[in-house]
C-alpha cells in the first residue's frame, strides 16, 4: 500500500467499500487484487484515455465521476454513459479486445482507484467471481450506452436535460452539480443555446436553480417526471446490478467460510 492511498484512508475495508463493483467481490478476492491498486487524484477534464487506445489502465471511481464520449472526425461529440462509484472505466481491458471504444474524460473531480489493464486482465481470467462482478457490470453499462442513444434520436432537449442531471446527480454527493451549459450542450449534442433554453424552462418550473457554473436541484420527484423513461430504464438496471452483486457476494462469502481454516472467517469479517 503506498503513502498516497495511507494518506487517504484508514484501513483496507474503508477503501474497498469506495466503489461499489470491488465493495461486492468476498473480501478475500478484495485482498488479492489490493497490492495491485493505486488511489489516484483525478481532476475534472482530465483525459483518461482517447478513443481507440490500447487501455494501460482501467479506473474504479470512489468520488470522481467520469464520462464515456464518442467523438466524430468533425469535431463533435456526445456523452454516451457516466460512470460514478457504481462501476469501472475502461471495461475493453478485461473483455479481450483491449482498444477503447470510446474516450473517458472526467467529468467531476475526485479520486479512484487505478489498476494497470494487463493486471485486471490477469485477475479477471484467474477469478470467476471478479469476472462474473466485471460482466455484471458491463451489461448494466451497455444498457446505459445504448439507452442514451435511443434518448438522444428520439426525445426532446428539456427531456434529455432531465436524464443527464438525473443520473449525474446519482453519482454525486447531496444536490449540487458543479457544471457550465457549455459543457452539457458537449455532453448532449447540442448547441449551447438550446441547453440554455431547456434549463431556463426548468428553472421557472422550480425544478433547478442555475448559478454561475452550479446546478442546484430543487425538485428531484419534479425532475423524474419531467425526464422521459430513459432514466427509470438506466436507473433499474443498475439498482439490478447492485442486488445481484449483494446476494452473490453472500453466497460466495458462505461458501469460503465453510471451506476454509477457522483463521480465515475472521479476516473475512474484520
Amino acid at each position: 500500500m503506498n503513502a498516497t492511498w495511507s494518506n487517504h484512508m484508514a484501513d483496507a475495508s474503508s477503501v474497498r467499500t469506495t466503489n461499489r463493483v470491488l465493495a461486492a467481490l468476498p473480501f478475500l478476492e478484495w485482498r488479492r487484487l489490493e497490492p495491485h491498486l493505486e488511489w489516484v487524484e483525478l481532476p475534472t477534464g482530465a483525459m483518461l484515455y482517447e478513443s481507440g487506445v490500447v487501455l494501460q489502465h482501467v479506473y474504479f471511481p470512489a468520488t470522481a465521476v467520469v464520462s464515456l464520449v464518442s467523438s466524430m472526425q468533425d469535431g463533435a461529440s456526445v456523452e454516451v454513459a457516466v460512470v460514478g462509484n457504481e462501476g469501472v472505466v475502461g471495461v475493453c481491458a478485461f473483455m479481450g479486445g483491449g482498444h477503447a471504444l470510446s474516450s473517458a474524460v472526467v467529468q467531476s473531480a475526485g479520486h479512484a482507484l487505478r489498476m494497470t489493464a494487463r493486471s485486471i486482465a490477469w485477475h479477471a481470467n484467474r477469478s470467476e467471481a471478479l469476472m462474473q462482478q466485471l460482466l455484471c457490470y458491463t451489461q448494466a453499462l451497455f444498457t446505459h450506452m445504448a439507452q442514451t442513444s435511443a434518448c438522444n434520436r428520439h426525445h426532446a432537449l428539456d427531456q434529455q436535460l432531465c436524464r443527464w442531471l438525473l443520473l449525474n446527480l446519482d453519482r454525486r454527493m447531496g444536490n449540487e452539480i458543479v457544471v457550465t451549459q457549455e459543457r452539457i450542450a458537449d455532453m448532449l449534442g447540442f448547441r449551447r443555446e438550446g441547453v440554455t433554453g431547456a434549463a431556463l424552462k426548468l428553472q421557472k418550473a422550480g425544478l433547478i436553480q442555475y448559478r454561475r457554473g452550479r446546478i442546484a436541484i430543487l425538485d428531484r420527484a419534479g425532475l423524474e417526471e419531467r425526464s422521459c423513461e430513459c432514466y427509470a430504464v438506466v436507473r433499474q438496471a443498475y439498482d439490478r446490478l447492485l442486488r445481484d452483486a449483494g446476494s452473490s457476494r453472500l453466497a460466495s462469502e458462505g461458501r469460503v467460510r465453510a471451506s476454509i481454516s477457522p483463521i480465515a472467517p475472521r479476516l473475512a469479517t474484520a
